[in-house]
């Protein structure tokens, strides 16, 4: 766990990433984050677009559903 305060910076609340928490997320500064709401309500960050990463998830199971025609087509 990795703890982080909350702080007022003009009319925004903001959260200060550590260095050790831009390397989990293999993010550095300028870069996009997605947070993305759990259904019990919690929050997870990523650096990766959840519609890309959930449209590449959909992609691979028509690729594999289909691996023997691709190939043909190949």
């Amino acid at each position: 766990m990795i703890e982080t305060k909350i702080r007022k910076v003009g009319n925004s609340a903001v959260m200060t990433l550590t260095t050790e928490m831009l390397t989990i997320l293999d993010a550095k500064e300028g870069d996009t984050l997605f947070v993305i709401r759990g259904d019990d309500g919690s929050l997870k960050i990523t650096p990766h677009d959840p519609a890309v990463a959930s449209a590449l998830a959909a992609a691979e199971i028509v690729m594999d559903e289909n691996r023997d025609l691709l190939q043909a087509l190949a």
